[in-house]
């Protein structure tokens, strides 16, 4: 029944030049990471903290050091899976231009994607700054910090507050990302939505920037999302077996 749209799929592919692929949790699902806002996702089952929580209290930044020390996400024990590896081949053979993720795993980059063509508008999970000078924190070392004192110690180079180098709830949106990720959209010819729900703004309207420009347009997602619309071409299937038929070894 799918087959029809896997041939378009393919087709799109070849016949572009400058690809843009926007990842969401699904793409990562099969590593073993949940997802956010499916039927089972994060946030149905665990309340997100606030920025400005984490910022203002530090019992509330010590249950956010104890969710992530715990694994809850399984981040730290994940690899990249068939997705990843597929959008790995088609850098490899000039075809994507870049990667615009909202995942905080970086198994992009495990997967062979180098770091710069990989756009982290939700940050990174793998290590923590200083919200205040930046300074990059490795995360073995605060979980030693943190089982020593029951709490992460402010940053000894500022005396800043240190936090996962993620984009939490109500905390602004990396603008030098942003700004690349809407570039590289509105100079793409093909822009390829795996496992977003397409529901976190501004991230989500990339789709739509895409397509203003030109760009034909492809999601491949278990669930509906609102902008179904938008695209030549809709897949309700897994991720990793769509790709790795279509972005072949």
């Amino acid at each position: 029944m799918g087959q029809p749209k896997i041939n378009a799929l393919a087709r799109l592919i070849d016949d572009s030049e400058s690809i843009v692929a926007f990842t969401g949790a699904g793409i990562s699902t099969d590593s073993g990471i949940p997802d956010f806002r499916g039927p089972k996702g994060v946030w149905n089952t665990m309340k997100p903290i606030q920025f400005q929580d984490f910022i203002s209290s530090k019992s509330v930044r010590r249950e956010s050091w104890e969710r992530k020390f715990r694994g809850e996400l399984n981040i730290d024990k994940a690899r990249p899976n068939i997705g990843h590896g597929a959008l790995a081949r088609l850098y490899d053979r000039g075809k994507l231009r870049s990667i615009i993720t909202q995942n905080v795993d970086g198994l992009h980059q495990q997967a062979g994607v180098p770091d710069s063509h990989v756009i982290e508008v939700h940050g990174n999970a793998t290590y923590a700054t200083c919200l205040r000078c930046n300074r990059r924190y490795e995360l073995d070392n605060l979980n030693e910090l943190f089982k020593e004192h029951g709490f992460v110690p402010d940053c000894d180079e500022c005396g800043g507050i240190i936090k996962t180098a993620t984009i939490s709830f109500g905390q602004a949106m990396p603008e030098a990302e942003m700004r690349l990720a809407e570039q590289h959209s509105i100079e793409c010819d093909f822009f390829l939505v795996l496992g977003s729900s397409l529901v976190v703004y501004p991230a989500a309207g990339l789709p739509q920037l895409a397509k203003t420009h030109g760009a034909k347009l492809a999601i491949i997602n278990e669930q509906d999302t609102d902008l179904d619309f938008l695209f030549d071409v809709k897949l309700q299937m897994n991720i990793g077996e769509v790709l790795g038929e279509v972005i072949p070894d």
